[in-house]
């Protein structure tokens, strides 16, 4: 692969992974520790002075760190939400913080969401195959979901919803399918909806679909190998103004921030387009300068 110049501007890739890994579940962790620097990782999720080293090798002026309340599957519990917003404190500006309300491990799901907003969390994270439910179970067994999606709504957090499937153990991919987040991007017209993974594999087409559709709703790129992201997005250059750059790191199938973002910029996509995908359409939603 032929070295590129540097960018003139920074980089936010919103789909990082800094999360406790204390608490995964056996299962879980055996599959994260199939990577070989798995321990030089687990350490590293403690360290944010060394995740903003890694950061800045990459090129990389901001992440969004991705975390999510799931204590039956994955092992998470809402501890996560203080995890993440004590390591984005040590530099807010660019460590942001994505948290989570799971409406059925949560007494008061309005009340935890204004909570989360005043410890720092910055957006929240909505994981169907691995929370058990659909992104519109509230119009079903789940009415709690929708106080989610309302206070999210009036306190202007974003909410990241994982579209695609899983392969974690115990993962449910009947809630894989990203066209229930049509009823939440309907029922909450004023709530920023990032759809994660485009619903990869199966489902892009209709991740694109609504995208076009719904004024506010996003879609993020990561977990899908850059080199054939125009294969599984043909139409990338089309709704270009509508997508985010992730990459899913440290996830077993992603090599690094920085090769991730090299094989990107390798596609040769125009200039204005590269930027609105790795820059400015984030910089939109969230309301930094750009």
């Amino acid at each position: 692969m032929a070295v590129l110049p540097p960018l003139p501007y920074g980089v936010i890739d919103l789909h990082v992974h800094i999360q406790p890994w204390e608490q995964l579940r056996p299962a879980v962790r055996a599959r994260m520790e199939s990577r070989p620097d798995a321990a030089e990782l687990a350490a590293l999720m403690h360290r944010p002075t060394e995740v903003l080293a890694r950061m800045d090798r990459a090129g990389i002026e901001r992440i969004g760190m991705i975390n999510y309340v799931s204590p039956d599957l994955m092992g998470f519990t809402p501890e996560v939400n203080d995890f993440a917003a004590a390591i984005a404190s040590a530099a807010p500006e660019r460590l942001i913080a994505f948290g989570s309300v799971h409406p059925r491990f949560t007494a008061d799901p309005a009340a935890e969401v204004v909570r989360l907003r005043d410890l720092g969390i910055r957006a929240l994270k909505v994981h169907p195959p691995h929370q058990l439910f659909a992104a519109n179970a509230y119009l079903a067994d789940l009415p709690a979901l929708a106080a989610v999606y309302e206070g999210a709504q009036t306190l202007g957090l974003p909410v990241m919803i994982h579209t695609g499937t899983s392969v974690f153990p115990g993962a449910r991919n009947r809630f894989a399918d990203p066209m229930a987040a049509d009823d939440v991007a309907v029922d909450f017209p004023r709530l920023t909806l990032i759809l994660a993974h485009a619903g990869r594999p199966l489902y892009m087409e209709t991740a694109v679909f609504l995208a076009r559709r719904h004024a506010n709703v996003y879609l993020d790129v990561s977990g899908i190998p850059p080199k054939r992201l125009l294969t599984y997005l043909p139409r990338l250059p089309e709704i270009a103004g509508k997508v985010l750059w992730g990459t899913d790191w440290p996830d077993p199938g992603v090599r690094g921030l920085g090769e991730n973002l090299a094989e990107l910029r390798a596609l040769g996509l125009p200039g204005d387009l590269e930027r609105q995908i790795l820059r400015g359409n984030a910089c939109r939603i969230f309301g930094w300068a750009d």
